[in-house]
């Protein structure tokens, strides 16, 4: 029998938040060690933490009632909370391009997800991947990209990055370390990130085999297997998570560098799927949802006994972790010198046995499918960003400040005193972090996405403009105000011609015809 979850109580809520407010006392506020008051002035490391696929409402300090992430939710109380912050694009690699690039998608050079190897070689299978690894990764950024771990390796940090990359091929240059990354651990290739259970990772730009059994993504249910029967599920839990795996090799990064400044860019693949975690955070779920339907894998991915359960066990595993690497900075006496920034990559998904509106994971925005991850709609690309860095930035402080990847760059660039490129779209916004009241903003934010048939959209203030199905000609464009309409449900463009018009000239202003022929959109005039 399906037991049907009660919402939380107001008074376990009320718990919560005073469980949160004395663990995030604990954390940030406790006595610091005398190496830490040393540091008064040192250079900061910078720790960037990238989830995959988290919705706007997957955290408890953004509204989420049934996950738990008392860590993450410590770092918004001990720092500053984002309520307009965008991702870069609605998928995985152009929204991570983005991000290290400092340029939005009309000028970037990844701007949807592309396998990296020729029409002409085996289409993608994980076994052909296994045996050959010219098979595996994504399209490569060119050698010459300006990312931020380039311009933090010319300011003498050492550069670190764990998780999932989706920029290049191996053997290319293309891969973290030949990008401004002095030592990667991690999944080179977006379609490997697609079980948790790999047979290997990349170490910087050798393979790192894992001890587990070759079971490809996507592999279903044995023929006889009894879906109710959670034994049916074991050949999906192997011996090694790559989760553990990637974060062992952080810390030691950590803890070796701990002397000199550093930059630590972790992409964490949770939560995206496919649904595998650990036990005991199933088991924890499990108990407080009680039975539910299992997922068949009819709508890919891997099948699970308990996908609710399993959703939530991976978000509260790497909030788990999210407080093991703070006591970590703590212990090795540099968590105050250390600037913390955590988001995600693109709104919620809808496959793989994800189950986004039960979650409420867009928060205050649609996120089924058509309007979260792919779409940009809010609920595809409005994401949650926390800022911690103790003693700089004010406790407890909640910004409305609009922002975007591309300015993430910039931003890194101010904090590690690096002058800026001259060529990108973003605006630093550590003035905001800081709260000295000298913030610059953008007169509008822009983005393009030349799949799922074709899309632009513009924010100005409270207008968002946005175009669907340019693949296939489209070219009217929607408009809704985000002030009375947060969830773009009435399209208001009739009513406000002149705002439409200026729209229309900033998508043709920012578009650039991509060098890459997939991601071009011949309705926009490319050739």
């Amino acid at each position: 029998m399906i037991v049907k979850l009660e919402l939380v109580s107001i008074m376990k809520r009320m718990k919560y938040r005073v469980f949160i407010a004395i663990l995030s006392c604990t954390l940030f506020f406790s006595g610091c060690s005398p190496a830490e008051k040393e540091q008064g002035n040192a250079t900061p490391n910078i720790i960037f933490i990238l989830a995959d696929d988290l919705g706007y409402g997957d955290l408890g300090c953004y509204g989420q009632e049934l996950i738990e992430t008392p860590n993450i939710d410590s770092l918004a109380v001990g720092g500053m909370k984002f309520s307009q912050h965008y991702a870069g694009a609605p998928v995985c690699a152009p929204s991570r391009c983005m991000l290290l690039t400092g340029l939005h998608s009309g000028h970037a050079f990844i701007r949807s997800n592309v396998s990296g190897f020729s029409k002409t070689r085996q289409k993608w299978d994980y076994r052909a991947v296994i045996a050959d690894s010219t098979l595996e990764g994504q399209l490569s950024i060119p050698s010459g990209t300006v990312t931020i771990g380039k311009l933090l390796q010319s300011a003498g940090y050492k550069t670190g990055m764990v998780g999932k990359w989706g920029l290049g091929q191996p053997h290319t240059e293309g891969i973290p370390t030949k990008q401004g990354f002095d030592f990667y651990c991690g999944y080179i290739c977006q379609g490997m990130a697609h079980t948790y259970y790999p047979v290997h990772l990349y170490k910087n730009d050798r393979r790192l085999h894992l001890a587990n059994d070759t079971v490809a993504p996507h592999t279903k249910l044995d023929p006889d297997a009894d879906p109710l029967n959670p034994d049916s599920y074991a050949k999906y839990n192997l011996a090694e998570y790559a989760p553990d795996v990637m974060f062992s090799e952080m810390i030691h990064f950590i803890k070796e560098n701990k002397d000199d400044p550093f930059f630590l860019y972790w992409a964490s693949p949770i939560p995206h799927v496919a649904l595998q975690a650990p036990d005991h955070w199933v088991d924890y779920y499990v108990k407080k949802f009680g039975d539910e339907e299992p997922y068949s894998g009819d709508n890919n991915y891997f099948p699970h006994r308990y996908p609710h359960a399993a959703y939530a066990a991976m978000i509260s595993y790497l909030d788990e972790r999210v407080g093991e690497l703070i006591r970590t900075l703590k212990d090795e006496g540099i968590l105050d010198n250390t600037l913390i920034l955590f988001t995600s990559d693109n709104g919620p998904t809808y496959n793989g046995g994800t189950d986004s509106p039960w979650f409420n994971s867009g928060g205050p925005f649609k996120c089924e499918k058509g309007w979260a991850k792919g779409y940009l709609y809010e609920g595809g690309i409005r994401v949650p960003l926390i800022a911690s860095w103790p003693g700089s930035i004010r406790p407890g402080t909640a910004s409305g400040h609009i922002s975007a990847f591309w300015d993430v760059l910039p931003t890194l660039c101010d904090v590690a005193d690096v002058k800026i490129p001259e060529k990108v779209d973003g605006i630093s916004f550590l003035p905001e972090l800081l709260g000295d009241g000298m913030q610059n903003k953008h007169e509008y934010l822009y983005w393009e996405f030349p799949s799922y048939s074709g899309q632009q959209a513009v924010r100005i203030g409270q207008w968002k403009g946005i175009r669907r199905n340019i693949l296939e000609g489209n070219l009217e464009i929607e408009l809704y105000n985000l002030n009375d309409d947060i969830q773009e449900q009435h399209n208001v463009a009739g009513q406000h011609p002149e705002i439409v018009l200026q729209m229309e000239q900033i998508m043709k202003k920012e578009h650039k015809q991509s060098e890459v022929s997939n991601f071009r959109m011949k309705a926009l005039g490319d050739s």
